[in-house]
């Protein structure tokens, strides 16, 4: 396909690249106060390339780091506000439960106690006594707050409000090139139906996702970014009266699991698909561009192992996979910061999405001057250790 160069017409005060959750987030929270927004998405609506589709996501909030417990008390709380004005239940609060290391569950406790959550102990019996479709080896730390995120309602639902409150949103628009101007303003070229353009902002907003790194290149230096392709699967429920929270459980290799272990594991009902479980960041390293869409055959029999195991309201030998992508940092914290006109949201690892209105809003006050970056989400941080072991960090994107 050949591209020709189109003058540029307007020049826009906030422009953000990528339009899935976390840029629509964005472009809600800015076109609510008043600002002017531009939002471009290279793929069609309800696109199935990235990180954002999907009809569930856990809403988990153990978490014991007070960054991500402050986004996760403005997440409570904006997920019911944009529930309320999209006039549409996005968060399903079905509760939550976490179990295998009984240590880290009680220390989520405590600090889920000073965030404002509620939560539980349970015993083994009346875990599974409660939740009759799973089954548990240690104590279950029960989080009534928690629930499912219907994710392609929810990304629908913000760019809804944003052009009800006046920004544009264009797909098919692929952002290829970025560079910042001598007048602190960005520039980037646009390819779009065969043309190529040039868009000049006041600021720009990249919530890229897998693609960040191949957008930025060397423009601005991030910590690095490696994309994963995730495949978890919907295993079919039984019919047995069972209530489903969302779950995560660390498997121990020290004990006799029966199961091939991959890391942590993730999972919810999917409503009209099935049990979702899958292995939190697991996947194979990819590039993008040329995503394999190959699941491992060991792991989907892992997957099996697990749910004959640990789920008996679901059943192992029926199952659909599933395919997304994990766009990585080194320590599993986000990058949230501004440097100059550009502000980054990127290396959400696999358990951002419970923030995502909170994460629009923060990119929003980042992009306006109004905040700094925490220094755990700084884009200039030097890589740290998570607080528990690695892949232990409870999931956002199951």
């Amino acid at each position: 396909m050949e591209f020709y160069a189109v003058e540029v017409s307007n020049d826009v005060d906030f422009l953000i690249i990528g339009g899935g959750a976390m840029g629509s987030a964005a472009a809600w929270s800015l076109a609510s106060a008043g600002h002017e927004v531009l939002l471009l998405e290279r793929f069609a609506p309800g696109h199935m390339e990235g990180a954002s589709h999907g009809a569930t996501r856990n809403f988990n909030p153990a978490y014991t780091e007070l960054e991500y417990l402050r986004l996760l008390q403005r997440s409570d709380a904006l997920w019911d506000s944009l529930s309320e004005q999209a006039g549409t239940l996005l968060l399903e609060r079905t509760g939550l439960v976490n179990h295998g290391i009984v240590a880290e569950q009680r220390a989520m406790q405590q600090s889920l106690a000073h965030a404002g959550f509620g939560s539980e102990l349970l015993s083994i019996a009346a875990a599974e006594e409660r939740f009759a479709g799973m089954k548990f080896e240690t104590e279950v730390l029960h989080i009534p707050a928690g629930g499912q995120i219907n994710a392609d309602l929810a990304v629908a639902s913000l760019q809804k409000l944003a052009v009800a409150h006046g920004a544009a949103v264009e797909y098919g628009h692929r952002v290829t090139a970025l560079q910042v101007l001598a007048d602190d303003r960005v520039e980037v070229q646009v390819q779009h139906q065969g043309t190529v353009s040039a868009i000049r902002a006041r600021h720009a907003i990249v919530t890229a996702g897998a693609w960040t790194a191949l957008l930025l290149g060397d423009a601005l230096k991030l910590p690095a970014i490696h994309v994963t392709e995730e495949h978890p699967v919907h295993f079919a429920q039984k019919d047995l009266p069972a209530h489903w929270p969302g779950f995560n459980h660390t498997l121990d290799p020290a004990r006799d699991i029966g199961s091939r272990v991959f890391g942590p594991i993730y999972g919810m009902r999917t409503p009209g698909e099935g049990i979702k479980v899958g292995w939190h960041g697991s996947g194979r390293i990819i590039d993008p561009e040329h995503r394999p869409h190959q699941a491992s055959d060991e792991q989907l029999r892992g997957l099996q192992d697990y749910a004959a195991r640990w789920l008996p309201g679901a059943d192992p030998s029926r199952y659909e996979t599933v395919s997304c992508t994990y766009a990585n940092t080194a320590d599993e914290h986000f990058i949230l910061d501004s440097l100059g006109p550009v502000t980054v949201g990127a290396g959400f690892s696999g358990h951002g999405f419970k923030f995502v209105p909170a994460i629009g809003e923060y990119l929003a006050d980042l992009a306006l001057g109004r905040r700094a970056a925490d220094p755990l989400f700084s884009a200039t941080r030097t890589a740290a250790k998570p607080v528990f072991l690695e892949r232990r960090r409870a999931v956002g994107l199951g």
